[in-house]
C-alpha cells in the first residue's frame, strides 16, 4: 500500500468519527495474536508531516522517547521489527449546542488536534498497534512541547508489555 493510500484510509476511517459528537481523549488498540515481548527495534517510516515541521520534530522525538523507554531500539535503516508512521491533523470543532456570541453570532469554537501512531509489521504493513489521540490544543507554540510529550505518553501507557502500575 502506498504511502498516499494509507493517508487516505487513515482520513477515510476518521472521516465519520470527526462527523460525531467530539468525544476527546485517546483510544489504543493492539493486535490480540502479535507478540510484543519480541518486538526489539523500529525503524520510521518517513514522509508523514504534521502541519508544521516543529510539530513533526516534537512528535517524532516524543515517540522516540516513549519506544526507548519500552527497550525498542531506533534503527536508522536496514531491517527492524516494527515500522513505524504518523499522522496528524489540526481542526476547529464547533459546538452546535452553544449560543450564539453577542455582536459576532458564531458559536463556541475548539481547536482539536488528532494524532495517530502506528506500528506496523515489515513487508506485510499488518498493523500491530495503533494509538490515536483527540485533544484540544493551544495555539501557543510554547505550549506545543508539553502538550505533545503528555499526549504521547498517554498513547503508550496501554502498550502490551508497559508494567502495569
Amino acid at each position: 500500500m502506498t504511502r498516499r493510500a494509507l493517508f487516505l484510509l487513515l482520513a477515510f476511517l476518521a472521516a465519520p468519527i470527526a462527523a460525531q459528537t467530539p468525544k476527546y481523549g485517546v483510544t489504543v488498540t493492539a493486535d490480540k495474536d502479535a507478540n510484543f515481548s519480541t518486538i526489539k527495534s523500529y525503524t520510521w517510516e518517513h514522509g508523514w508531516q504534521a502541519y508544521d515541521s516543529n510539530v513533526h520534530k516534537q512528535i517524532t522525538a516524543a515517540v522516540d522517547r516513549q519506544l526507548g523507554s519500552l527497550g525498542l531500539e531506533k534503527r536508522e535503516s536496514g531491517p527492524a521489527d516494527v515500522m513505524v508512521t504518523y499522522a496528524s491533523l489540526r481542526r476547529i470543532d464547533v459546538d452546535l449546542n452553544s449560543k450564539p456570541t453577542a455582536g459576532e453570532g458564531g458559536r463556541r469554537q475548539n481547536d482539536v488536534g488528532t494524532l495517530i501512531v502506528l506500528l506496523l509489521q515489515p513487508g506485510s504493513r499488518k498493523e500491530l498497534y495503533r494509538a490515536r489521540a483527540d485533544k484540544p490544543i493551544e495555539a501557543d507554540p510554547a505550549k506545543v512541547q508539553q502538550l505533545v510529550d503528555s499526549v504521547v505518553a498517554e498513547m503508550f501507557e496501554k502498550y502490551p508489555t508497559r508494567a502495569r502500575k
